[in-house]
């Protein structure tokens, strides 16, 4: 099994900074690809972005391209999402997730693909 667990949530003003955090135990060598998703209310969860475990290669959601950045420290089983100039509708729940299965050089952007995920943390975004 593996265990995902996020902090750093908080709130922060329009225009900010904050940096998510994923601690990642467990059977962490059938991971194959690591991700951010984020859900505000009413809305249906969105992908944020994710990274490959083996090559670092990342993939980013439209509105957060060139805002958010995505890493990992296998050192230390950590996942984080650095989070800059954030905006209102950066307002959500944010979840860190992992996929054990084989995807031929793509990242998954559907939750459907990551089989582990965390409890979430709340960003809000105020002005």
């Amino acid at each position: 099994q593996v265990q995902l667990v996020e902090s750093g949530g908080g709130f922060v003003r329009t225009g900010g900074s904050l940096i998510l955090s994923c601690a990642v135990s467990g059977r962490t060598s059938s991971l194959s690809v690591m991700g951010w998703f984020r859900q505000a209310p009413g809305e249906e969860r969105e992908f944020v972005a994710a990274i490959s475990v083996g090559d670092s290669a990342t993939n980013y959601a439209d509105s957060v391209n060139g805002r958010f950045a995505i890493s990992t420290d296998k050192s230390k089983n950590m996942l984080y999402l650095q989070m800059n100039s954030l905006k209102f509708r950066d307002t959500a729940i944010y979840s860190c997730a992992a996929a054990s299965g084989r995807f031929g050089g793509s990242l998954p952007t559907h939750s459907a693909w990551y089989d582990h995920w965390g409890q979430g943390t709340q960003v809000t975004v105020s002005a």
